[in-house]
């Protein structure tokens, strides 16, 4: 295929220009369209990968499937609790039947390895990640309010297999996807790239 013809400013705006905006700023009762979601997952699928393992997966909870993943991360908190004689907050366990029903989709993200590939696990977490930076980009493209989270089940052995995760699989959190309530945009900050590079030149 012929190289194609980049916009070096584009790039540019829309990298320098991401943001995470979360639950608060978030327009409850109006959802994104589904269209836009496959798009969004499409780029993620354009993540480099080395051996072109292509380790993400995704689940997208949506309508009334995010009622179901509150109620199945609420539950398990709470079995969790009384599980391991852990501290059961009654506050938490409504936070997580409540938060997920703010946004219009909620996609799980996995990093499934590839057996016998001989990829660094470090590598194929390195792939996912990139492929959910993808994500990023084109949903804030669209404008939409966006973030990746790692709460709830993702870091609970008990998890690992409702979300078919084996041997050195990963469950890898959750991006949460909405319109936005504001057309207000935030602020970003970072130290100066001076401090973070160094050069050899001889």
């Amino acid at each position: 295929m012929q190289r194609p013809d980049f916009s070096i400013e584009e790039v540019n705006k829309i990298i320098r220009g991401r943001r995470s905006l979360f639950a608060a700023q978030f327009k409850e009762n109006d959802p994104v369209a589904d269209s836009i979601i496959e798009e969004i997952l499409e780029n993620a699928n354009w993540a480099p990968t080395h051996k072109l393992t292509q380790p993400w997966r995704f689940i997208v909870y949506t309508g009334a499937g995010l009622k179901k993943f509150a109620d199945y991360q609420a539950e398990l908190y709470k079995h969790r609790a009384e599980k391991n004689g852990t501290n059961f907050i009654e506050a938490t366990y409504q936070k997580f039947k409540e938060m997920p029903l703010k946004s219009s989709h909620i996609i799980a993200i996995l990093m499934k390895r590839t057996e016998g590939s001989g990829i660094p696990v470090m590598e194929e977490i390195a792939a996912t990640a990139m492929a959910v930076q993808n994500m990023y980009l084109t949903a804030c493209a669209h404008g939409l309010a966006c973030y990746w989270g790692t709460g709830g089940p993702t870091f609970w052995p008990e998890a690992r297999e409702d979300f078919g995760l084996e041997g050195e699989d990963m469950l890898m959190g959750f991006f949460y996807v909405a319109k936005p309530a504001s057309d207000n945009w935030p602020e970003g900050k970072r130290e100066s790239l001076a401090e973070k590079v160094g050069w050899v030149r001889e």
